[in-house]
């Protein structure tokens, strides 16, 4: 399994996870104002063609970032399953985009810049800041009157890759080369804008000869860290497996994944805990009998609803279920694999929650049965309007063996103006 990224709550307790969180803070705020993004004239100067360092600055981070990242999950030494990346609502997206550039063009401060100028006295800052607070207030009162359009146009984690069905290291490679170029074009822009208005670049608009002597070797690094992205890839699900399997096959050989059926009726009925039932089985035993409110699971489905899992919250079990248990224990260490937490498979599947919810004789045995097949016979396609699929948790005496274990070190839930 990938080492990072790591789970500090784990490692160091809350505090010690408080205590790295504002080590990074700080950092960052030191890297913020040491670049001049403090500076309300600064940040607003780049909408005006005069000064890019904002541009400059910030686009660096995000490629080297993106390529490390990338770089990293490639040789199998960070799990990018794990890292939070926001939910897509498009059109609400693009309206609060459009919303936050006016406010920048007008403030001259995003969120995070504006926490460093309230940091170092600046009045501006200040102000900004305060406003920012009145209009998370202003939102948090009025979002009903149309959360029907917040939460429109929801496409998951939904990212270039997908978007234009290219793998990883290509989108890598061509914003790599993107950003280099644009680099080039805004210093033209910023000479060309100085120049015509009668002011020559000074030394904090314009990079100095040290700046720009690492220009060209660190393109040529970034590049070529690129490169190699794009030339190993990201790893497979079947190579995350093998990656995972000397950890989970004891689970399975323990058979600790394995759920009985009075453990999923009691889960079901917990209002403390989310369940999510995905039958895995064809379609025709699926219409045969399946449990209420499962979702059949089909296998080319199965890494986009992987993402979605990832969105779920911690309190979320996954349970999966087949005739016995076979295809559902596949399709759990294909989900393990990428990452999805709380999955769990029903001890015996379908054939065994009809052993315990119905009685006796009530249905007739399919003989001989092969492997992985419907125990039962159904005589017309049922679905889940047999009172086994919705049994009564209060005609049942809930003694099992508990397994379910809810692991609730996520990747968290929010992300950076930027």
């Amino acid at each position: 399994m990938a080492d990072f990224p790591l789970p500090l709550v784990s490692l160091l307790g809350d505090w010690g996870a408080y205590g790295v969180y504002l080590i990074v803070g700080l950092c960052f705020g030191y890297v913020l104002e040491s670049a001049g993004f403090g500076n309300s004239t600064k940040l607003a100067a780049q909408f005006y063609g005069k000064d890019m360092t904002v541009f400059k600055v910030m686009f660096t981070a995000i490629i080297v970032a993106m390529t490390l990242i990338f770089l990293s999950s490639s040789i199998g030494l960070l799990d990018y399953n794990l890292i939070w990346v926001p939910p897509t609502y498009l059109w609400p997206g693009v309206l609060g985009g459009l919303i936050m550039g006016v406010g920048f063009i007008i403030g001259g401060f995003c969120p995070g810049t504006s926490l460093v100028a309230m940091a170092t006295g600046k009045i501006d800052g200040v102000v900004f800041v305060f406003g920012v607070l009145f209009g998370i207030f202003l939102f948090g009162e009025t979002v009903a009157s149309f959360d029907v359009f917040f939460s429109s146009s929801y496409m998951g984690r939904y990212t270039l890759p997908e978007l234009f069905d290219v793998s990883t290291g290509t989108v890598v490679i061509v914003i790599v080369i993107a950003a280099l170029c644009l680099f080039f074009g805004a210093e033209k822009l910023e000479s060309w804008v100085n120049h015509s208005q009668g002011n020559p670049a000074s030394s904090t608009q314009q990079p100095g000869n040290e700046t720009k002597r690492w220009a060209v070797p660190g393109g040529f690094l970034i590049i070529s860290l690129a490169l190699m992205t794009n030339f190993w890839g990201q790893p497979t699900t079947q190579e995350r497996w093998e990656k995972v399997k000397p950890q989970l096959a004891k689970a399975i050989e323990e058979r600790q994944i394995y759920v009985s059926p009075l453990e999923l009726l009691s889960t079901i009925h917990d209002p403390t805990i989310r369940v999510l039932i995905y039958d895995v089985r064809d379609e025709s035993s699926y219409n045969q009998f399946h449990l209420s409110n499962s979702k059949r699971l089909v296998a080319e489905d199965i890494h986009s609803e992987a993402k979605k899992l990832q969105l779920e919250p911690a309190n979320t079990v996954i349970m999966l279920v087949s005739n016995d248990d076979d295809q559902a224990t596949a399709v759990w260490k294909l989900l393990k694999a990428t990452s999805v937490q709380n999955v769990y498979v029903l001890d015996g599947g379908v054939n065994h929650w009809l052993e315990i919810f119905t009685k006796p004789g009530e249905l007739g045995l399919v003989e001989p049965r092969k492997a992985n097949e419907l125990a039962f016979e159904f005589y017309r396609a049922i679905g889940a309007r047999h009172p086994a699929a919705n049994p009564n948790p209060d005609a049942y005496d809930f003694a099992f063996d508990k397994k379910i274990r809810l692991e609730l070190e996520r990747a968290p839930t929010s992300g950076g103006c930027s």
